[in-house]
């Protein structure tokens, strides 16, 4: 079928979607009139449309195909397991080979610290298992008291109905009465708004102290964890100096509470290494995962726990008593199937090693874009990223959100052929796929100019930027 004989089916499809289909993260009625845009095929980094548009995917989906589109090994490991098993559950003790060979691997590459393994099927339902496997944790060793959590201003901790008010953005808050009473942030630490963005150690220091602060605020018997992502990805690809996970990590361990660190984006080889702990030699006592670990190609997350968490809540029940926290699809064997042989590509297949030898030739060509007038920060690790849009590089000053300037790059991005994130508050936020090659990034960079000249270019933005 032919691109124009498709586009009645396309015009149909855009229908249903319109009456029927809630996404996420959207405003319903507004989309009730854009309507959707319309993925039909995907190979490589490319993406394509129903209307045969392509698009140079520089966010991986959704920070998730790391591995790229296509990969027939992938597919064939799905089919595999789907014509062997394609279910099995984990309740009343039933296992599958698949699961089993993945929490092993999965023990084998994350930080020592990590013995144990919940699988789930995405990062929201990871962070809503850390948190119910942490308040069983506390009442087990006798401390019913500490119900209190603490996360970062402009973290992302998934939407569930916990998870979304650890995260700190007021949209997952907004209607559905959020935070809960016992969930508090800190400052994020985020060197482009601070005093002096060139003083790590000060940054650092003062997500200490406020740490410390907030604990005495709360009591330190009242408070269970800290949660936290080394990169906070949502809230606008901010990225703390070296040396804050570590130091975050230290102070929660004097401050006798769980430190959980949310490596559902920095996972699988996005910041560099493997997790972004490994940087800093953290060991966390909860680690969170999801996106990279499967490269998005079917759903699945995973929640990881120390010996330590792990035996005070297996000792902590009576003899015999189930824990009573489970889902029909933990463990299931097709999505660890898939799991498994993504970590093979990571590994054997040289594709965590690929993203490591281009990370700089992505981080020059963010960095090169300073020099447009709309670009007020460059920020990167490994093939992560963000620009910051400023009206004012003096004084940082962004938008007037009436100029709707997130709408307008993306729709301008679409247009030239990339995709990637526009945040609400002026931030484009870049996740390529760890199999980008040279000649690729090339493409990305030249789109992204353009699309920024684009909208430079309209005179509502160009008076707002001399403004």
């Amino acid at each position: 079928m032919t691109h124009s004989e498709a586009l009645p089916q396309i015009a149909a499809l855009d229908a249903l979607d319109r009456a029927h289909l809630i996404h996420p993260v959207a405003p319903w009625r507004t989309h009730e009139e854009r309507g959707p845009n319309i993925l039909t095929s995907a190979q490589g980094i490319w993406l394509t449309d129903g209307k045969g548009h392509q698009l140079l995917d520089a966010f991986a989906g959704l920070w998730c195909v790391n591995v790229g589109y296509g990969q027939e090994s992938v597919v064939q490991a799905a089919a595999d397991q789907m014509r062997k098993l394609p279910y099995a559950t984990g309740y009343f003790h039933f296992s599958s080979e698949p699961a089993i060979r993945l929490a092993d691997k999965l023990v084998q590459i994350t930080p020592a610290s990590l013995q144990h393994v919940y699988l789930t099927l995405g990062g929201s339902e990871s962070v809503d298992a850390a948190v119910r496997f942490i308040v069983q944790y506390h009442n087990a060793i006798g401390k019913p008291a500490k119900k209190h959590f603490i996360a970062l201003e402009r973290g992302y901790h998934g939407s569930s109905s916990t998870g979304a008010g650890l995260t700190a953005l007021p949209v997952f808050h907004r209607g559905f009465d959020l935070p809960l009473p016992t969930q508090h942030y800190i400052p994020s630490p985020n060197p482009y708004r601070a005093a002096n963005p060139q003083d790590g150690q000060a940054i650092i220091e003062a997500s200490v102290a406020a740490l410390k602060a907030k604990v005495a605020e709360l009591g330190a018997e009242n408070v269970a964890a800290f949660f936290c992502e080394p990169i906070q990805g949502s809230g606008g690809v901010i990225v703390p100096p070296k040396g804050w996970l570590k130091a975050m990590r230290e102070a929660a361990r004097a401050l006798d509470i769980l430190f959980v660190v949310d490596e559902v984006i920095t996972g699988f080889g996005r910041t560099g290494p493997m997790f972004a702990c490994d940087a800093e030699g953290v060991e966390p006592d909860l680690m969170t995962l999801a996106k990279g670990l499967t490269s998005g190609y079917v759903p699945m997350g995973a929640t990881l726990m120390s010996d330590k968490v792990y035996s005070a809540i297996a000792d902590g029940a009576p003899k015999g008593t189930p824990i009573g926290h489970g889902a029909t699809y933990s463990a299931h064997p097709v999505s660890a199937a898939v799991a498994l042989e993504v970590l093979r590509l990571y590994e054997d297949g040289g594709v965590l090693a690929n993203g490591q030898r281009v990370a700089s030739t992505f981080a020059q060509g963010l960095d090169e874009l300073l020099a447009h007038p709309l670009v007020g920060d460059s920020r990167h690790r490994g093939l992560l990223g963000a620009l910051e849009l400023v009206s004012n590089k003096a004084t940082k000053a962004g938008f007037d959100p009436a100029l709707d300037l997130p709408g307008r790059m993306a729709a301008t991005s679409y247009r030239n052929g990339i995709t990637f994130r526009a945040f609400g508050d002026n931030i484009l936020g870049f996740a390529p796929a760890l199999t980008f090659t040279e000649s690729d990034f090339d493409q990305m960079f030249e789109r992204l100019k353009k699309t920024l000249d684009d909208v430079l270019a309209v005179p509502e933005v160009r008076t707002a930027l001399r403004g």
